[in-house]
C-alpha cells in the first residue's frame, strides 16, 4: 500500500510538471514505454530492484535505454533513482497513464466475459455504463472461461459481478448458511 502512495505522488508531481511544460503527451509515451520494457525483459526489473547496482551505474544505463525520452521524463527518472525510487518505477509510469486518462476525460473498464461477446450484448453493456459515467470509456475486453457464463465490469474501484460463477458462489454461502 505505501508503494502505491509514493508512486501516486510522485505520478502527480510528474503529471504536474507535463502540463506546465505542456508535454502530457510526449510523457505519456515515455511511462508506455516503462511499462513495456519493464513487461517484455526480467533484465530491467532485476536492474531497478538490484540494491548491489549502485545509483550512478543505474542512470548510466536509463541515459542509454531512455536517450529518446523527453528532457521532462529523462530528468524524472534521474530524480527517481537518485531518491532510490527506481524500483517503483512501473508502478509510477502506470499511475501516471491512468493520471493521464483522468486528465482526458477517459474511464478505462474492464469487461470480463466467459466467451468473447457478441456485439450486440457489449453494445448494450457500455450503453448502460455510459448513462452513469460522464466520461469517455475505455474499453478492455477479457475471457476468463471460469466465469462459467455472465460478465464482470470493473471500473476503478467498482466492480459489477453478474457471472453465473459468482451467482453460484452466492447461492453456496445462502445454503451453508
Amino acid at each position: 500500500m505505501k508503494s502505491t502512495k509514493v508512486a501516486s505522488r510522485y505520478a502527480k508531481a510528474l503529471m504536474e510538471i507535463a502540463k506546465e511544460q505542456n508535454k502530457v503527451s510526449s510523457v505519456l509515451k515515455d511511462m508506455k514505454f516503462i511499462l513495456q520494457i519493464n513487461t517484455s525483459t526480467n533484465d530491467f526489473e532485476s536492474l531497478i530492484s538490484s540494491p548491489i547496482i549502485s545509483a550512478e551505474k543505474k542512470i548510466q544505463t536509463f541515459e542509454k535505454v531512455f536517450d529518446q525520452f523527453e528532457d521532462v521524463s529523462k530528468s524524472f527518472v534521474k530524480l527517481i533513482t537518485d531518491n532510490r525510487r527506481e524500483s517503483s518505477l512501473p508502478e509510477i509510469a502506470q499511475s501516471f497513464i491512468l493520471q493521464v486518462k483522468d486528465y482526458e476525460g477517459i474511464t478505462p473498464i474492464t469487461i470480463t466475459s466467459a466467451v468473447p461477446l457478441e456485439k450486440s450484448v457489449r453494445d448494450v453493456i457500455v450503453t448502460k455504463i455510459q448513462k452513469s459515467v460522464k466520461h469517455k470509456l475505455e474499453i478492455k475486453e477479457q475471457v476468463d472461461e471460469s466465469l462459467i457464463g455472465g460478465f464482470v465490469v470493473k471500473m476503478g474501484d467498482m466492480e459489477i459481478d453478474a457471472s453465473i460463477s459468482n451467482q453460484f458462489n452466492n447461492l453456496k454461502k445462502r445454503l451453508v448458511r
